[in-house]
């Protein structure tokens, strides 16, 4: 298992937000984690990288507790956080973005080799790689984004709210990528509103309400469920 997260209770000071959560991401899975808003999935996506104490639990990665080790860290072992906040440099080009991602993890002489399977991904980074993230649309911010957490190569990339704010293409599209993100051997854990969206790509689904998770189903199962609108 690549993932396994464990009765984890997480919050903010004295708010406790996530109540004994458990979840698990296999190798090369795409896993979806869908509720409503406030119900505690950014705060568990957090906690998971690192970026949150769990105040009780345990998150496993690779076999390996990792449980509130520092996200420098998971990221230098293949666990990668994309946040709804988009952090960019702004003031910085695409391609020097870019190769602060890759320097992060010391991959110097690897950006060669890499950046061509990004750019595959992501045509307009390539068109605009002089261009200041500052001066990107907010679609293509979160490619830019997403872009810098997959360069490394991650074997287990979370997103937060990817398609927040974007126009229907541009969610089309960025159901394509994560798609062939997952082809080429990345597992993707995805926090995301858009539940059509969600559902579509994922082959499990878990659902979170009000700090808990409340349901585990596979995606045919999920298809076939005629109360999904009434678990949120």
């Amino acid at each position: 298992m690549l993932l396994e997260v464990t009765a984890l209770d997480a919050g903010y000071q004295s708010k406790q937000v996530v109540f004994g959560a458990s979840m698990t991401v296999s190798e090369k899975e795409f896993v979806s984690l869908i509720g409503h808003n406030g119900a505690g999935k950014t705060t568990l996506l957090k906690t998971i990288c690192g970026f949150l104490r769990a105040t009780s639990g345990t998150v496993v990665y690779k076999g390996r507790d990792v449980t509130n080790r520092s996200p420098a860290l998971n990221v230098r072992a293949g666990l990668t956080f994309v946040h709804q906040e988009k952090s960019l440099f702004p003031n910085l080009s695409v391609f020097e973005n870019l190769q602060i991602a890759a320097y992060a993890v010391d991959l110097k002489e690897g950006l060669d080799k890499r950046l061509p399977k990004v750019y595959d991904l992501f045509p307009i980074l390539e068109e605009r790689q002089k261009q200041k993230a500052a001066t990107l649309s907010g679609g293509q911010q979160k490619q830019l984004a997403i872009a810098m957490a997959i360069l490394i190569e991650p074997a287990l990339l979370l997103l937060d709210e990817p398609t927040l704010g974007l126009s229907p293409n541009l969610v089309k599209d960025l159901a394509r990528v994560l798609s062939e993100i997952q082809k080429m051997g990345t597992a993707v854990l995805l926090v995301e509103q858009n539940v059509k969206i969600a559902i579509s790509l994922a082959q499990r689904i878990y659902v979170m309400r009000t700090g808990q998770i409340i349901l585990e189903e596979s995606h045919a199962h999920m298809m076939m469920r005629e109360d999904l609108w009434d678990l949120f």
